[in-house]
């Protein structure tokens, strides 16, 4: 499981600001669409938009799947949320930290997502911007490879065991 960081809003925070966002834009405030903002938080390991509804099915909360699709999609819109695709076929998200970046590893067998800050990658994207003249605003990296849960699996396999 995925800890969020130390950044990332909580349930209530996210609720509030997605409610000030609907309003602003003059859009319905629905128990659903609340909720599905609550369950982006809640929810471990950048859910996918499934997960969020079966999630929200377990905990009792009927809401069908267009409208945590289009939730979801609201959500991003506001900049409250961070979509991603790591390649498994769906969209994954996750709350948009107030402040701060982070950066993501992808373990390509099992999916498992770990989220990771380093001052010296940040200190040396501005170097490799600043080199090429370029104005650094943002950016997004994705680290793609095996976990080492996966790697010890393989290891298991080939280690022959007592003669």
């Amino acid at each position: 499981m995925t800890a969020r960081p130390a950044d990332a809003a909580s349930p209530e925070t996210l609720r509030e600001r997605f409610a000030r966002y609907l309003r602003d834009r003059r859009l319905p405030i629905t128990r659903q669409r609340l909720e599905v903002a609550e369950a982006v938080v809640r929810v471990p390991d950048h859910p996918s938009a499934e997960r969020i509804r079966r999630e929200l099915t377990r905990r009792g909360v009927r809401v069908g799947t267009a409208t945590v699709y289009r939730t979801l999609d609201l959500l991003v819109e506001g900049g409250l949320v961070r979509e991603h695709d790591f390649g498994d076929g769906y969209r994954r998200f996750e709350p948009a930290p107030d402040s701060g970046t982070h950066e993501h590893l992808i373990c390509q067998r099992c999916g498992k997502v770990v989220e990771f800050t380093n001052d010296r990658l940040e200190r040396m994207l501005e170097l490799i911007a600043d080199e090429q003249e370029f104005m650094h605003r943002r950016h997004r990296l994705e680290i793609y490879g095996v976990c080492a849960a996966c790697r010890g699996l393989d290891l298991a396999a080939i280690t022959p065991g007592p003669a």
